[in-house]
């Protein structure tokens, strides 16, 4: 069966749904095979961050034969494409092409051919169905039948992250109405997608605290600063502090990957270091954790005469969705996929660049169902043994087309205000 053949029931007959069903059925006759070569082509040459070159290569050869005009972004990887023409709203699509420095562990012909890289998170997926979106606007907009303008970003780098920067830098989100996004999930089947109001994913902060003091002898703590001591009341301190001075409802989490400090049994060292990251679904309190970890940390180290370092490493913010947004992605999913496509989404205290373009504008990520039918969870992100279903790529192109078109009908008919950008902050 083929990605048509699996959605979540019988699609909604609004008006106009049929008619748009029909053009996308028939595009995807002709179509789907053809992108899950490209999907399988990328996959198997997968690029790290700022290193796509031979994908972003792929993506501009295949749009410009669509007779579309991509351009590529200032550091030489990843691209921006519109599609359409005139004044009229400005709908964005976003896809990040980027890999990951995993070994790909599956046995199948499509196995990354680059030792210690792979597309283990999906973004082969999100920019073979931007493609496919691509493709079907231009031959809608060559038809006369879009109904303003739609922006492809095909974006660089969001695992490390930094490249929705990149792309903000250039321009690629000005005179934009509504952004959208999706993200493979594994833990969803193919032919439903999820969605979420308000936080969908966490800010993710890395911080790193370095103790130093003179040192000396485990017989004679007294005589010197327990440094040792004083790291660990601060790796079991900060935590639990945290969770009394923050809101409990803005889920702050500080977590440590790594403790390290001395190398014999008998001597207390001089140094000791603590790294670990800070994740957060609530905005304010996000703002606010650097200086009150700072607070924090002066406090625990004052306690037991060691000097505290704090690095603090700003990275994504959380990822909040907009109601509205998230509306039109779930009538999208109901008029392409079925009355039953759309499941609830949990959080996931993971980052995503996307969050940045949300603090600019409304917007919304989703989550792709990719996982076989009963096979539900049976893979994860961010592995060697991850794979999709590819029946979700056609519904991938379906459902983005369908939330583009509608996110266009309501800008036509009610253009979006500038309050509703403070709404994406607020649901």
């Amino acid at each position: 069966m083929r990605g048509s053949e699996l959605r979540g029931g019988e699609p909604t007959d609004e008006p106009g749904t049929g008619e748009l069903r029909a053009q996308l059925d028939s595009y995807l006759t002709g179509q789907e095979d053809r992108l899950i070569a490209f999907r399988r082509d990328i996959h198997m040459h997968p690029e790290l961050g700022y290193a796509e070159h031979r994908t972003t290569a792929c993506i501009a050869e295949e749009l410009t034969a669509a007779g579309l005009h991509p351009v590529p972004l200032p550091k030489g990887t990843g691209l921006i494409c519109e599609v359409g023409c005139g004044d009229g709203p400005v709908v964005a699509l976003r896809a990040d092409i980027d890999a990951l420095p995993l070994p790909d562990e599956k046995d199948v012909p499509y196995r990354s051919t680059v030792p210690g890289v792979t597309h283990a998170c999906g973004h082969d997926v999100h920019t073979t169905v931007m493609l496919g979106v691509a493709r079907f606007f231009a031959q809608q907009a060559k038809a006369g039948r879009l109904p303003g303008r739609v922006r492809l970003i095909f974006q660089p780098a969001e695992e490390n992250p930094g490249g929705a920067l990149d792309v903000m830098a250039a321009g690629g989100i000005a005179g934009v109405d509504r952004i959208f996004a999706l993200h493979c999930d594994p833990r969803v089947e193919v032919g439903q997608v999820g969605l979420r109001v308000g936080p969908i994913t966490a800010a993710c902060d890395k911080v790193t605290v370095r103790v130093t003091g003179p040192g000396g002898h485990t017989a004679r703590p007294h005589l010197t600063a327990d440094l040792v001591y004083a790291l660990a009341k601060i790796v079991t301190e900060l935590p639990a502090a945290f969770s009394r001075r923050v809101d409990p409802r803005s889920s702050l989490s500080l977590v440590w990957g790594r403790v390290s400090a001395g190398s014999v049994a008998n001597a207390i060292p001089d140094e000791g270091i603590a790294q670990g990251t800070v994740r957060c679904f609530d905005d304010e309190a996000w703002h606010a954790a650097p200086d009150l970890m700072k607070a924090l940390l002066d406090s625990v180290a004052s306690a037991y005469d060691v000097k505290s370092e704090l690095d603090y490493v700003r990275g994504v913010p959380p990822t909040i969705n907009e109601k509205s947004t998230v509306d039109l992605l779930r009538q999208a999913a109901k008029n392409t996929l079925g009355e039953d496509s759309v499941v609830p989404t949990p959080q996931s205290l993971a980052g995503e660049d996307f969050a940045w373009y949300l603090e600019s504008i409304p917007g919304a990520l989703a989550r792709l169902g990719v996982a076989p039918p009963g096979m539900a969870g049976a893979y994860d992100l961010h592995r060697g043994t991850f794979d999709v279903d590819e029946r979700c790529i056609a519904n991938g192109v379906r459902f983005m087309a369908a939330a583009a078109l509608l996110a266009l009908g309501e800008a036509r008919n009610s253009p979006v205000e500038p309050e509703a950008v403070e709404s994406a902050a607020t649901v």
